[in-house]
């Protein structure tokens, strides 16, 4: 196991998804069905998104050097864009995404059930989301799927972890256009990093 890898690549999807709506998507399921069962499900959706992301990753390590870190610099461009972009709202929208989930878990399910519930409606909702992109960065930039793998999933457990334990005490204590702004400024900072490498290639 590479620790700077696992780090490195935990630290930035930690930093990007605790603002997504993975991260309410979570928190309402886990009002509406047992919060392990929601984490479970929720695990598990993440997993296989994330094995999917480095698997594309992996793919994308065939290309000339050039060719996958421009894309790498590119995709962190991107996502500092986007982060910016829906920095100024993304409080009002928390509050939309909380009653789109909310709608999705209307019946009570037993334990199996709310598993698979919370499955589905994660698997559904996160397919290009930022955290794939950069997954799928990280993978080109450092050429080592197993770290990164277990970095950026781990980061997703801990961020849905984080919503189901404490989700309604850390919203009160944190407001997400700034924790958009912070995420926006990881991606720029890898971009940055990756344009110099590109620049002394």
């Amino acid at each position: 196991m590479d620790l700077a890898i696992l780090a490195a690549t935990f630290g930035a999807i930690f930093v990007v998804e605790l603002p997504d709506k993975t991260f309410i998507a979570a928190l309402v399921l886990s009002t509406r069905y047992p919060p392990l069962a929601v984490w479970l499900g929720v695990g598990v959706a993440f997993g296989v998104q994330t094995l999917v992301a480095v698997t594309i990753g992996a793919l994308a390590t065939l290309l000339p050097g050039l060719v996958v870190r421009s894309v790498a610099a590119a995709i962190f461009l991107i996502g500092a864009v986007v982060l910016l972009r829906t920095a100024p709202g993304a409080d009002a929208a928390e509050k939309d995404q909380e009653e789109e989930y909310a709608a999705q878990a209307t019946e009570a399910r037993s334990f199996l059930k709310a598993c698979v519930a919370s499955f589905l409606v994660l698997f559904a909702a996160e397919w290009g989301d930022l955290s794939q992109l950069l997954t799928i960065s990280f993978v080109t930039r450092f050429d080592d799927h197993v770290n990164v793998f277990f970095g950026a999933w781990g980061a997703l457990l801990v961020v849905s972890g984080l919503a189901v334990l404490a989700g309604r005490v850390l919203l009160r204590h944190l407001r997400l256009s700034l924790l958009h702004y912070i995420g926006a400024a990881v991606c720029l900072l890898l971009a940055g990093v990756t344009l110099v490498e590109l620049a002394t290639a």
